[in-house]
């Protein structure tokens, strides 16, 4: 059976879900059409073709600007103050009212993704990022990949003891619970360290709500309550 964590991954695991309306903007040059099944066996259709609008549409993008210079460059999060955390949320909540209605259709989802923030900023990557092990590893860069139609891969690049370079990597397969909700369900992990590398642990599960998505930024809520930023590279 999977086991449940957080020690590596860039998701927080779910017990529920919830939903959400707003309204949203109106994306192109995206063809595919995706499809998700969960274990309910409901059908999720990722489509391109869908019109929608916003009032203001210069509203989001300053908003995107305004958490970017947040979170950029404070090393995940861990750089930040109380107060700076409770600035970020501030904006993340303002972002979620231009959420599109069912973002796990949306096909921005999709791409290579820089893992720039997360409210509880040890969360991602585990003992790696613990304040025993930022000790000794130097976080270089943490990715997230999502491939269409159902395929996610995390990545942490980090600089171990100050000269050797190492990696830690996991894949996963993606479920839609419901039009806001993924579950991710990963293989044990793989560590690399210089030329050495070797899989330890299990599998583990995860669950994440979809909270806003656009051409720069996707941002996500674990079940928890850790809100994450990505960054489209």
């Amino acid at each position: 059976m999977a086991a449940t964590s957080t020690s590596l991954f860039f998701f927080s695991p779910s017990s529920s879900s919830s939903s959400s309306s707003s309204s949203f903007r109106t994306y192109h040059n995206h063809s595919k059409f995706v499809s998700f099944s969960n274990s309910r066996h409901k059908s999720f259709t990722i489509s391109a073709s869908a019109s929608v609008s916003v009032s203001n549409p210069t509203a989001p993008d300053a908003l995107v600007l305004s958490i970017l210079s947040k979170v950029i460059q404070t090393d995940g999060g861990v750089l930040l103050k109380n107060e700076e955390h409770k600035e970020v949320a501030e904006v993340a909540q303002e972002l979620q009212k231009y959420c599109v209605d069912e973002p796990v259709k949306c096909p921005l989802i999709f791409g290579e993704w820089d893992v720039v923030y997360c409210s509880q900023p040890t969360s991602p990557g585990g003992g790696y990022r613990s304040a025993i092990g930022r000790l000794f590893f130097k976080t270089k860069e943490m990715i997230q990949v999502v491939e269409a139609p159902d395929i996610v891969r995390n990545k942490i690049a980090f600089t171990a003891f100050g000269f050797l370079d190492g990696e830690v990597s996991l894949k996963g397969k993606l479920n839609a619970l419901d039009s806001e909700w993924i579950e991710v369900i990963f293989e044990a992990p793989e560590l690399k360290l210089g030329t050495w590398g070797v899989q330890y642990g299990g599998q583990s599960e995860v669950k994440l709500k979809i909270t806003y998505v656009d051409e720069k930024i996707r941002l996500g809520l674990g079940s928890r309550g850790s809100l994450f930023v990505f960054q489209r590279k």
